[in-house]
């Protein structure tokens, strides 16, 4: 075990005490100086651990606070350098990135906060963003055709999925478009805005908006059905980074549509039949709208869904809704 996990670990296991460098360098048979090396790596990574003179280091009760030094940390060298504007709560981060992206800010500013006060989500619904989640926006200057738009989700759910798996060891699977899922429950959604210009009506900028549940501990009894969470021991710096770090890899590469081959793999729906909302949305769970069957085919090499119906006839779905019994 490499000495900073050993740190980490009996920080962890001294349940709030403090621990001196001292006894660390005993316990762990190294020198201060390695201590205190792996005590400022841990913090870059994000975990708070108090330091007391005469009393030693502590990890505090929130292990998973994000600040802009762990978060570049995280980064690789490409992205070290991008624009971030971190918050504790914030109304919306897409908003914030909006209001950014109008006043110049350049491709691959993020803004990420810990809760939101009023998250957005898809056809006008409110998306709960209590404390303690991953909430981020990621401004996009398209450098590709605007009609590969719808890519954008795509790719960015990609990313997720991914991230998740690599920082976290889980397993997650993608509900198309925009939803990310473990174990039959959705722990994130994606929202994309598009900021056209007044004059020439073209799509200067794109809004990525990303919502990752790290816990359910405050989530009222009616979402606890469907919501869930990517829970862990894990940096959640960590998991923000690699998110952004393959969101913008995938979007920078658009025109690959590199990510294709994984987002059908990590379909949710390719294969079952689902319901079909067209028209007038449920924008509300309770909503009775009626829907139509249809068996999931396939996904194009534009996002669409392709879908059978019971008739005999395919459609390719670009917009609109689906829901599925997982």
């Amino acid at each position: 075990m490499a000495t900073k996990d050993a740190v980490l670990q009996a920080l962890q296991n001294s349940e709030g005490a403090f621990l001196s460098g001292e006894e660390l360098s005993n316990k762990l048979s190294v020198s201060r100086t390695t201590v205190w090396k792996a005590i400022k790596a841990l913090r870059e990574e994000g975990h708070p651990i108090e330091a007391v003179t005469n009393r030693g280091y502590m990890l505090m009760s929130d292990s998973w606070t994000i600040t802009e030094d762990s978060l570049r940390a995280c980064l690789p060298t490409r992205y070290k350098n991008l624009d971030l504007h971190i918050y504790d709560t914030i109304d919306s981060t897409n908003l914030k990135a909006r209001q950014l992206a109008m006043d110049g800010a350049p491709h691959g500013t993020v803004v990420l906060a810990k809760q939101q006060t009023s998250g957005r989500g898809r056809l006008g619904r409110s998306f709960f963003s209590p404390r303690e989640g991953i909430y981020l926006s990621i401004v996009i200057k398209p450098d590709f055709d605007v009609s590969k738009s719808v890519l954008v989700t795509s790719a960015a759910a990609v990313a997720v999925a991914n991230a998740i798996e690599k920082v976290c060891g889980l397993e997650s699977k993608i509900k198309w478009v925009n939803d990310v899922y473990i174990d039959g429950k959705k722990v994130c959604g994606i929202l994309t805005e598009g900021i056209s210009d007044f004059e020439t009506g073209q799509i200067e900028h794109l809004i990525l908006g990303i919502g990752i549940n790290t816990t359910v501990k405050d989530f009222p009894a009616e979402l606890l059905a469907t919501a869930g969470a990517a829970e862990g021991t894990y940096s959640k710096s960590a998991l923000a980074a690699e998110t952004i770090t393959q969101a913008l890899g995938y979007i920078e590469d658009l025109d690959s549509a590199s990510f294709l081959p994984a987002y059908k793999e990590k379909s949710l729906v390719i294969g079952k039949t689902v319901t079909v909302y067209q028209g007038r949305y449920k924008v509300n769970p309770e909503d009775e709208i009626t829907g139509v069957p249809a068996r999931v085919l396939d996904i194009a090499d534009d996002g669409g869904l392709i879908v059978l119906y019971a008739d005999g006839h395919q459609e390719k779905l670009v917009s609109g809704e689906i829901s599925i019994r997982i």
